[in-house]
């Protein structure tokens, strides 16, 4: 594993969600070098994925909760999808 994923696995999903939207901006507007577009494309993949991870995380540990009859909670995974 190299530093820049070291880096991104430490961003919380705001943060990387963040990132990835400045990098987008710049991809966008052509400026700058050949050279840094294709860095930059790279890093915002890896925050794309990293995001998708994030979020997935967050999928499962979301639980619903439900009554019974006789007025007790039970919780199940949510079916979010």
């Amino acid at each position: 594993m190299n530093g820049a994923s070291k880096d991104i696995e430490s961003l919380g999903f705001e943060d990387a969600l963040t990132e990835l939207e400045q990098i987008v901006r710049s991809l966008e507007s052509g400026d700058g070098k050949l050279d840094d577009a294709i860095v930059s494309y790279e890093r915002g993949a890896a925050l794309k994925k990293h995001c998708e991870g994030k979020l997935a995380e967050a999928k499962n540990r979301i639980e619903k909760i439900s009554f019974s009859g006789n007025g007790g909670a039970e919780t199940a995974p949510a079916d979010i999808g």
